[in-house]
């Protein structure tokens, strides 16, 4: 794999061509301030007075405006149609953590191709922000410090099995898989919740209030 475009010791934001709020954004760049587009993503970018620092993809949807706004050398295009603009983007950065907005809810294909490139890139640590919750692949072991009542969901990308403490309805021995048996609405039932997996094949759904404890538990000596 080529070495990354763009390099950060800080969190990258990634923002795609789906509709992002102001508050949104502003969230995602106090956690993680380097700024990257996602092709049309640079449009969102720009109609909120940011410059990204790049933008990759195949540039299908990025506006003329735009790509005349943004300096030349700001502009990576990929025309490879082999792989979605979130993919590119994803695969060409390099930070402790990358939170990726305006890519979950507008289309439900695009969706469900951003959860494929997690998998994809299991080496990534990649939260996706919906309008109500936070996505990420678990890693093969994870602690996670949430409230008890707290959502938790998890939504296999594959065949897999593990096992947990903490939550209402403990997955061990759970054979789970996407066309069999899945984790919807589980239930945090104490402060500290275990999980382990055997392969890196688990969606964590957890509510969105909750993306400073998921950082936590994904970035070894991370604080807000």
């Amino acid at each position: 794999m080529p070495a990354p475009t763009v390099v950060s010791d800080l969190g990258i934001t990634l923002v795609g061509g789906a509709p992002v709020g102001a508050r949104d954004l502003g969230l995602a760049l106090r956690l993680a301030p380097c700024l990257v587009a996602a092709d049309g993503g640079a449009d969102r970018a720009l109609a909120a007075g940011l410059m990204p620092r790049a933008v990759f993809g195949d540039f299908d949807s990025i506006s003329p405006a735009a790509q005349a706004a943004i300096p030349p050398d700001r502009l990576h295009p990929i025309p490879e149609q082999e792989t979605t603009d979130f993919d590119k983007a994803l695969r060409s950065v390099a930070a402790p953590f990358v939170l990726a907005l305006g890519f979950a809810g507008a289309r439900i294909d695009h969706g469900l191709a951003v959860f494929n490139t997690l998998v994809r890139h299991p080496g990534r640590v990649c939260l996706v922000l919906g309008g109500q919750d936070v996505v990420f692949l678990c890693p093969p072991e994870i602690t996670l410090r949430l409230r008890a009542g707290d959502r938790l969901s998890l939504f296999p990308m594959g065949p897999v099995t593990g096992c947990s403490t903490g939550l209402r309805w403990p997955v061990d021995g759970v054979d789970f898989a996407p066309g069999g048996r899945i984790g919807t609405s589980n239930e945090v039932s104490t402060p500290e919740v275990r999980l382990a997996f055997d392969a890196s094949l688990m969606l964590v759904i957890l509510p969105r209030l909750r993306l400073r404890a998921a950082l936590a538990a994904l970035v070894p000596g991370w604080q807000a």
